[in-house]
């Protein structure tokens, strides 16, 4: 009966050691995920719109996708900037004054559902995105490449795979971003066999990419978990056994399942909790390198905004400083122009509107609006990058219009519905920012302002051909301090036109546990997760 009691006992343990050990393993401070390494959990503030990276022009989906899929040429994540390197292409060249690029790409590479990478792969993935005029639905390709397939605009001649290894793309005129904009993770490329066989689930429960990490499950506004790709062809990568993209909408919750050990790496950190962050040796603070810029938009196809006198009069109402001071603790830099001071062709001539309530009121009687008007505001529901509070900075630019005669109702809406209300033109004066994708000038003023983009991510509706014909020389100009001179000339007419009022360029941080390691944010939002590690 001992010896029976004794086994009992022993089982007993050795179960309970076994219920503990698969406990650890799917806790999110980095338990073992077995031999195939740990698990992160990384908090956000809001949930990805898609995991087809090519329909989306949001962060928190690239956020997702680029560690699900891999595009042909990379930022140099390593040294945090966007110096071009090889990617799924080991090389290329340029030829034909810059209208010819020949891409030798990497052999052995499989889908990560087994299908081969190719030069087909490539040419099916961008055909896919210039035949998509009639759909509409690929937001980021007419503002990089100038349209659609037969848009006068339209860039890209041809793109062709003359055998497995090679595709060639033939320009209509040179491109001076044009391998930057390839670098963007709108333009990584998937799998032609889940394209064709999900059809229309593609996206949502359906993502295959050739890149470190395996798309597993999604719960709406909730989580999005991926596992290690153990078929990746980067020997070694990635360290990470799975990722969980967490969502948690508040700031300061999010702060507080840091701390609780819930979630092990977050961004959107409130700027007033940093300095109370510095002496907690079990987290450690990240800065993402500036690129970006927060913006207060108009719709300028609406009345009373096409009307240049109106957005001129309300640019000279918002208090950038005091913005600056409320929500971003003074970390932020008010800004002057679309684009932040970091990249080539940065107009430091120009001056801003001031703010000044007499003369806003005085500029809106001039416009016919002598006793002011009323409009609806849209802003985002959940923090971002650029802008912590979003519906507090609403609020602080309501109370000042209000001064003037303008009224304003302020309409909240959650992120995945955000973008797609915007694009549509839903509304009249809204909230937004931008968070750079590549480093070039071109990716802010042509991306977000030329009339090409109309209908993707110029959401104030401007245009202006003058402004235009400005931006396609510039694309073609090779010459940086020629493109420079383009680009600081740009900026006079957007100063002056006012479609946007630019409110700040953030200084972003994250946070993580101490045991993270190899993470380094990169400056064009995304988190490729690649080298990431939990001591």
């Amino acid at each position: 009966m001992r010896k029976r009691y004794l086994i009992l006992m022993v089982s007993a343990i050795v179960a309970l050691a076994m219920a503990l050990t698969g406990c650890a393993s799917n806790s999110s401070s980095g338990g073992s995920a077995g031999s195939t390494g740990k698990a992160l959990v990384f908090g956000r503030g809001a949930d990805t719109a898609s995991l087809d990276p090519a329909v989306v022009t949001d962060g928190e989906s690239f956020r997702v996708t680029q560690n699900i899929y891999e595009t042909l040429v990379n930022y140099d994540y390593s040294k945090q900037n966007t110096n071009i390197v090889p990617g799924l292409a080991k090389s290329w060249t340029i030829t034909n004054g810059g209208k010819t690029y020949t891409f030798k790409l990497r052999k052995g590479i499989k889908f990560q559902d087994g299908t081969a990478f190719n030069g087909e792969a490539v040419v099916f993935n961008f055909d896919r995105w210039m035949n998509g005029k009639k759909s509409g639905k690929f937001a980021y390709y007419p503002s990089m490449f100038g349209g659609y397939k037969g848009d006068p605009g339209h860039i890209i001649k041809s793109v062709t795979a003359p055998d497995d290894s090679t595709v060639v793309f033939e320009l209509f005129r040179s491109s001076a971003p044009f391998l930057k904009n390839l670098a963007m993770p709108p333009f990584a490329i998937a799998s032609p066999a889940a394209i064709k066989k999900s059809g229309s689930k593609y996206g949502t429960t359906v993502a295959v990419g050739t890149g470190p990490f395996i798309f597993k499950s999604w719960k709406k506004n909730d989580t999005i978990t991926l596992t290690k790709n153990k078929k990746y062809w980067q020997k070694g990568l990635p360290k990470l056994g799975s990722i969980v993209f967490k969502v948690i909408p508040d700031n300061s919750a999010r702060l507080n399942a840091l701390k609780n050990g819930e979630i092990d790496l977050m961004d959107g950190v409130n700027p007033s909790d940093i300095d109370g962050l510095k002496n907690n040796k079990d987290l450690q603070i990240y800065y993402r390198p500036p690129m970006n810029v927060a913006y207060l938009g108009f719709n300028v196809t609406k009345k009373p905004f096409d009307n240049k006198k109106v957005r001129q009069a309300l640019s000279m109402a918002v208090d950038k400083n005091a913005l600056n001071k409320a929500f971003y603790n003074g970390k932020a830099q008010p800004a002057t122009n679309p684009m932040p001071p970091s990249l080539l062709g940065f107009n430091k001539n120009i001056k801003d509107y001031p703010f000044d309530l007499k003369a806003a009121k005085k500029l809106l009687a001039e416009a016919g609006y002598p006793n002011g008007f009323s409009t609806t505001f849209y802003t985002m529901s959940n923090p971002r990058d650029y802008m912590p509070e979003p519906s507090k900075t609403a609020e602080a630019i309501q109370a000042n219009f209000e001064k003037i005669g303008v009224k304003v109702k302020i309409v909240n809406v959650e992120w995945s519905s955000y973008i797609d209300r915007l694009t549509k033109g839903e509304a009249p004066m809204f909230l937004m920012g931008w968070i750079g994708d590549n480093g070039d000038p071109d990716n802010f003023i042509y991306t977000l302002l030329d009339k090409d983009s109309v209908g993707s991510n110029n959401l104030a509706f401007y245009k202006n051909d003058q402004l235009h014909k400005i931006l396609i020389d510039a694309q073609s100009e090779t010459n940086e301090a020629k493109r420079s001179a383009l680009y600081e000339k740009a900026q006079v007419i957007i100063h002056n036109d006012a479609p946007w009022v630019p409110l700040e360029y953030a200084k972003a941080a994250l946070v993580g546990k101490s045991t993270v390691t190899g993470y380094l944010p990169s400056p064009t939002g995304g988190e490729p997760l690649l080298n990431v590690n939990i001591k």
